[in-house]
């Protein structure tokens, strides 16, 4: 593993998920990128809300930039996990918009642009029993992307 990849959303699996990402990552000397991700609806709904507190502080903050958005929650939250873990583990946030039908293929997207050889990502459980049945997202980031794929199961 020389490039990394870590998706993350804000749950405590994808925390967990983070963590081991980042201690491998500072192990092993890798490089180590934290991606996160917003639809297009939420930009929209970031937007009203900025548009509201604008006119009743009859203040203008702009258009909010959507992939800076995501940016800067990748960098929080990572700074969160690895400060009580290592503070001293190297990351570069990423931050991109996306459909949610389009997330696998943004995703893997990312991680060709970013030179990634290993993406680390989180499933889900479906089953009552606990079978593992991979959804949508994680079957094809694992059936298409060319390099080494770490699935955490929710």
């Amino acid at each position: 593993m020389d490039n990394a990849l870590v998706v993350i959303d804000d749950t405590d699996t994808h925390r967990t998920l983070l963590e081991e990402a980042g201690k491998l990552s500072h192990d092993t000397g890798a490089k180590l990128t934290v991606l996160a991700w917003i639809t297009p609806d939420q930009v929209d709904e970031t937007a009203a809300s900025l548009e509201v507190i604008e006119q009743v502080e009859g203040t203008s903050y702009g258009e909010p930039d959507s992939n800076s958005a995501a940016q800067q929650f990748a960098q929080q939250f990572a700074d969160d996990v690895f400060e009580s873990v290592d503070d001293s583990i190297d990351f570069t946030p990423e931050g991109i918009v996306v459909e949610d039908d389009e997330r696998a293929d943004e995703i893997i997207a990312a991680a060709e642009r970013l030179e990634c050889d290993h993406i680390f990502i989180v499933g889900r459980r479906r089953s009552p029993t606990g079978k593992a049945l991979f959804g949508d997202v994680a079957q094809r980031i694992l059936l298409n992307f060319d390099g080494t794929v770490t699935l955490k199961m929710d």
